[in-house]
């Protein structure tokens, strides 16, 4: 046991969902755990909450986030969703709850929620645990994410608990875990869902008024009407969603089930269940096994997003207009489609695309590099983190005709594709290096390193890390996957 005070335990927690009110949220108990083991501390995000990492030991850590001493009241929040397109009554926190609140370093106030922490009124019949190995996807999907520049929840620890659980989608028995998410909100769409269906207007705006004060505060200083607050409220979340949406995709990543119980009202991606990244490039490629019609494939994520976004305005429409919601909503795909370039030339190594355009009447280079990856069997991410190796090692090819292809064991791209993206990039490269050698071609390659992953982690990546903590209870090749990435 630590010899000094938890420093976790006396952290400035805020109970902002707790004066909400009792209509938002149940009062739960953590589970007792036959051990506690951590597995993986995130120290950036210790730093992040106000904390000397060295000062927080592996024992506070599981002190805090797996015996769960000295934190009380523990909530599980309430809410509802669409799944798959069917109306679920019967939704909530199932198997995790509300730690706590706290403004981080920058005055943001962030959430600390469990998953597999225990049963809770809403675990239908459910054991309220968390697989090891769903922990450990989910710490890689945060990890990831965050490197490819999602706004995305993260994983702050992961604890093994010594208890055997027993899955329809895993080899049983498998290994517990409990873990930790630091995420903006765990308030959702689905949360205001529940309110319409319990026709509670007036609990409807108590809650938005909070979500606006918490995580839209500037607008407060903007619009001094309700009616024009919550529609400013509704207009960037429109905004932040159709972003987060083009930051899914331009990292190649599906997350699986975006019911409307798993977007935020924050606009953050969270909750990683059977998310995937790309293997190849393919719209119709999807994540969750039971999803056999592809509802969320990956290509069809931003059209998701935009309907849930209209779904939400459902229970909204009890405090405002349904006309100008709609009108908020109609610039989604405009602003989408502007974000998804954006993202995808800094992976590109083009961070500073309007300079460029403005020097010189230049291809676009991301239609040719979509048509490129459409026509070539070669590894999404692979492509984008060979580019930046090649960059790296051999700098900026003085012609075009000195770029040939550069991802290593595959097969040669389609002729008429490869020249086309590739006078397409190195146009754009030239334009930005007046001057070999200059500041902008380092620029380049740092923009290149900066936004690729030296190994993005497809299905087998992620099995291969699996596997040597199963077989081998050996954590060596997550470590160094994730000293990697960060």
């Amino acid at each position: 046991m630590s010899a000094h005070p938890n420093p976790l335990l006396g952290l400035p927690f805020e109970g902002a969902i707790e004066d909400l009110g009792p209509e938002y949220w149940d009062v739960v108990e953590s589970a007792a755990f036959p051990l506690t083991r951590l597995r993986f501390r995130n120290d950036p995000l210790l730093h992040q909450l106000g904390l000397d990492p060295g000062g927080v030991s592996d024992d506070d850590l599981e002190a805090a986030y797996g015996r769960f001493e000295g934190r009380a009241p523990l909530l599980a929040l309430r809410y509802h969703g669409h799944q798959f397109g069917t109306y679920n009554p019967l939704l909530g926190d199932g198997r995790g709850f509300l730690y706590g609140q706290l403004r981080d370093r920058h005055g943001q106030l962030q959430d600390l929620g469990t998953k597999g922490s225990g049963t809770t009124p809403w675990s239908r019949g459910g054991d309220g645990r968390l697989t090891l190995k769903g922990g450990v996807r989910e710490v890689i999907a945060g990890e990831a994410l965050q490197r490819l520049g999602v706004t995305t929840s993260r994983t702050l620890s992961l604890i093994e608990t010594g208890e055997d659980l027993w899955r329809g989608d895993e080899p049983s028995p498998t290994r517990s875990a409990v873990m930790v998410r630091l995420a903006r909100t765990h308030l959702r769409f689905g949360t205001c869902e529940r309110l319409q269906f319990r026709r509670q207007p007036a609990q409807l705006e108590r809650l938005l008024r909070h979500v606006v004060a918490t995580h839209y505060s500037h607008l407060q200083a903007i619009h001094s009407s309700g009616d024009q607050l919550l529609l400013a409220f509704y207009g960037e979340l429109v905004q932040r969603v159709a972003r987060l949406a083009a930051e899914w995709m331009a990292a190649g990543f599906t997350h699986g089930v975006l019911n409307t119980d798993n977007m935020s009202l924050a606009g953050e991606s969270f909750d990683y269940g059977p998310f995937a990244f790309l293997e190849t490039w393919d719209p119709g490629f999807t994540a969750a096994y039971f999803d056999r019609d592809g509802l969320y494939a990956y290509g069809r994520q931003p059209l998701v997003c935009e309907h849930n976004l209209r779904r939400l305005q459902e229970p909204l429409a009890m405090l405002l207009p349904r006309g100008p919601l709609e009108a908020a909503l109609e610039p989604f795909g405009e602003i989408h489609a502007a974000h998804y370039r954006r993202c995808l030339l800094r992976r590109l190594g083009f961070a500073a695309a309007a300079p460029v355009e403005a020097a010189a009447n230049l291809p676009d280079p991301v239609p040719p590099t979509l048509r490129l990856l459409a026509g070539w069997p070669v590894a999404y991410g692979r492509f984008f983190a060979a580019l930046a190796e090649r960059v790296r090692a051999g700098g900026l090819p003085a012609t075009a005709d000195d770029l040939g292809p550069f991802v290593a064991e595959a097969p040669a791209p389609p002729r008429a594709e490869w020249l086309a993206w590739r006078d397409a990039w190195w146009q754009w490269s030239h334009a930005a290096r007046p001057d070999p050698g200059s500041t902008a071609e380092a620029a380049i390659s740092a923009c290149l390193q900066r936004w690729n992953q030296p190994e993005t982690p497809i299905r087998p990546v992620i099995e291969r890390i699996w596997a040597a903590i199963d077989e081998r209870d050996d954590w060596t090749p997550l470590q160094q996957w994730l000293a990697r990435t960060v």
